[in-house]
Formats: C-alpha cells, sequence, structure tokens
C-alpha cells in the first residue's frame, strides 16, 4: 500500500483563532416580546437605562420586539451588560445576557 506522502510545504495560517476567558469580551442584552408592557414603558426603561439610547432607537427596538419576539439592545463587556441587563430586568422586562 503506497503511504500517504507529506506536503512539500506547509500551508499558510490565514485565520486567527482566540480562545480563553475574561472580561475582555463583548456580550448582548436581549430583550423578549411579553406584551406586558406598552411600547412607551419599554421606550422610557429603554432610555433610562441604556447608555446613549435615543427615543427613535428605543422605539425602533421596541417595534422589533413586539414583531420578531427579542431584539438585541445593548452591546459591551460583560460587567456593563450585567448592569444595565439587571436594570432592565427590575423593570420588569424579560432579558437574557448572551
Amino acid at each position: 500500500m503506497p503511504t500517504p506522502s507529506t506536503p512539500l510545504t506547509v500551508p499558510k495560517t490565514t485565520e486567527t483563532v482566540q480562545t480563553g476567558a475574561g472580561t475582555g469580551f463583548e456580550s448582548r442584552v436581549v430583550v423578549f416580546n411579553c406584551d406586558c408592557h406598552t411600547y412607551q414603558q419599554v421606550i422610557d426603561l429603554f432610555c433610562r437605562f441604556i447608555p446613549g439610547m435615543t427615543s427613535a432607537k428605543a422605539f425602533e427596538l421596541a417595534y422589533r420586539i413586539d414583531h420578531e419576539g427579542e431584539a438585541v439592545v445593548y452591546k459591551g463587556a460583560l460587567e456593563q451588560v450585567e448592569e444595565v441587563a439587571a436594570k432592565l430586568a427590575g423593570g420588569g422586562l424579560r432579558v437574557v445576557v448572551q
């Protein structure tokens, strides 16, 4: 039986994959539709607790949640994301950190 031959050249690495744990990874807050809040209540919570949120963007996110069932409302460092998620949950929204 012939033996497999070794390539004459080593393939060049074209992609770098990083793995590990730490606090530098980006996380996100996902809010789910619950049919228990008005658009205005959701907009108010978003504007109060999500840094840099505008009323127009908050309405867009509330609409997406209402019609698609969920939306990513905030991305950032894990510590910040957990803080935003806790505040939104405290306002009665269904949230998860991913």
